[in-house]
């Protein structure tokens, strides 16, 4: 046998280059093609059945809605709508709700002057004009109390939260008065206390 110095350099020359892989570690198939690629995760922007989609889409809301009025009924402030669930928000709930405000009352004892101004009628009409100056008395004593009640808890409110949550745009001031005016047992979210007098820290 003749030694022949070239022939190891002509056998890998002739062997397959395939970058260091095995040949049964390629993936076996052709990589796609960027256009093929991006057209298979192509979604179409208008369903084809606009009724059918509308009305699943109002289905979702009303099923999240009923899921957000029950959380408020039930005082379940991690599924409350994102407004309610604010810092700042449950403060002035639980603040409006330890404090005894004149407004809560101003409904029962406007039905009961309003009854009884009819009962006096029949009697005398002049006698029904006590009645309502006392009612408009009292309505003025609420939007005092409120007042009051709106000064103090926006010294607490910017001393704990900042500028931010006494600001135009987050209606602190609208929330507070309307809580205050409503009937305890019917505010939405519930009162986290049964009772008065259970102040926020």
């Amino acid at each position: 046998m003749t030694w022949n110095p070239f022939k190891k350099d002509k056998e890998e020359a002739q062997k397959p280059v395939d970058g260091g892989k095995s040949a049964g570690s390629g993936k076996g198939r052709p990589t796609p093609k960027m256009k093929d690629a991006q057209a298979k995760n192509l979604r179409p922007l208008v369903p084809e059945d606009r009724k059918a989609s509308a009305k699943a889409a109002r289905e979702r809301q009303r099923k999240r809605e009923d899921q957000e009025y029950e959380a408020m009924r039930t005082g379940d402030i991690s599924r409350m709508p994102k407004a309610e669930r604010l810092p700042w928000r449950v403060y002035i709930r639980d603040y409006v709700d330890a404090r005894r405000n004149l407004g809560e009352y101003f409904i029962p004892v406007a039905v009961i002057t309003l009854v009884g101004s009819i009962l006096v009628t029949a009697v005398g009409p002049t006698l029904s004009v006590p009645l309502m100056i006392a009612l408009y008395a009292y309505l003025i004593a609420v939007v005092i109390d409120v007042a009051v009640m709106w000064r103090k808890l926006k010294k607490k409110l910017i001393a704990k939260y900042g500028e931010a949550s006494v600001a135009k745009g987050s209606r602190s001031g609208t929330y507070a008065w309307s809580r205050a005016i409503q009937v305890r047992r019917w505010r939405l979210p519930k009162p986290r206390s049964p009772k008065h007098g259970n102040w926020p820290e």
